[in-house]
Formats: structure tokens, sequence, C-alpha cells
């Protein structure tokens, strides 16, 4: 993807149409993922929002392979996560927040999960999220992913993670600051 269209957050025609086959295609192996939603529908939403494609195609570039999740009753928008078996691997060793990264005085990791899922224009799924994920399939057997932490942990320097072991899904802490190859954070987007 050239640089303007990174800063300008558009796909090219061609960018556009790879990535709704894709997102069709994956939509169409993965029904079970959202029973009663129909794509022609889906297509319809996103060809509306153009800034909204280009942080699929973030998803997508990064490894998340997002794919619809339902559908927001009250507002009608479609909801996205990453559906990728593992964490993206496009976004590991990456620190909680931007303070933790700043806080870092030694071995600072490239970046933070809150800041590159801003820069990409998704939120990280809340633990209520990972848990509605992890019923339609098992996520994160071998890796983890930072989850969205509430403000009094966070304050106290913590953050959040979850992934599935033994059969169940665990939610775990680190220090704000750690970062690992295995660890990263999955997205979610409304459109």
């Amino acid at each position: 993807m050239s640089k303007t269209n990174v800063n300008k957050k558009e796909l090219s025609r061609d960018e556009r149409a790879k990535l709704l086959k894709t997102l069709k295609s994956r939509f169409e192996k993965n029904m079970n993922r959202h029973k009663g939603l129909e794509w022609a529908k889906v297509k319809a939403k996103l060809e509306a929002k153009p800034g909204k494609l280009w942080s699929l195609h973030e998803m997508e570039r990064t490894g998340g392979e997002p794919d619809v999740v339902g559908q927001d009753k009250k507002t009608g928008e479609y909801v996205f996560f990453d559906c990728s078996a593992q964490t993206p691997s496009g976004r590991v060793s990456l620190c909680y927040d931007d303070e933790a990264l700043e806080a870092r005085k030694e071995h600072k990791p490239k970046g933070s999960a809150l800041g590159m899922a801003a820069v990409m224009g998704v939120e990280l799924l809340t633990e209520e999220q990972y848990f509605e994920l992890q019923q339609l399939g098992e996520f994160d057997t071998k890796r983890s992913s930072w989850i969205r932490t509430p403000a009094d942990i966070r304050k106290l320097g913590g953050a959040l993670y979850c992934d599935r072991r033994y059969g169940r899904v665990f939610v775990g802490h680190n220090g704000a600051d750690s970062y690992y190859s295995g660890r990263a954070f999955r997205g979610s987007l409304r459109v």
C-alpha cells in the first residue's frame, strides 16, 4: 500500500475489490458466526463506509482475519472481530498502552496495543467480547491477546489478557509495560 493511502486511510479500487472478495469468502465459510445475516447487506454497508473498509484492511493485513460476528439490533451496525485461530501475528510484541511504552526505560517494545488499535481505527476486545468470540470456536490455544483493561486495574499498573488452555478460557494479568512475542490483541469494529 502506498504511503499516501495509509495517510488518507483509503484503499485503491483493486484493494477494495480484493478485500471484499476475501471477506465474502470468509463470511460464507463461517456461517455459524453470523446466523441469519446476509452478505449483500453487509457488503452494502461496507461500500458506504470507506474508512471502515480501510480499518478492516488493516485488520486483515496484520493477520486478524476479520469476520462478522453479529449485528447490533438498536443501531443496525454489523460487528466484526478478529477471528484468526491465534492472536494476529502482525501485532505481537506490543505493551498494553502508550503510557506503559513511555514509562519503559530499557528494551522498549515497538509500540502499544492501544496505540496500534487507534491507528487502525479499531477497539480492543473487552473481556465480555473475548468470551463471546470463544463461543464461536477455539481461539488463542497457543498465544494470548491483550483485552481492554478496566481503569481501576490500569491505574495500578496492570493490564489484562486472555487465552484458551486446557479447554477453558482464562483471564490473566501482567504489568502494562510487559510484551511478548506470543501476545498481540484482537480488534473489534462496528460498521
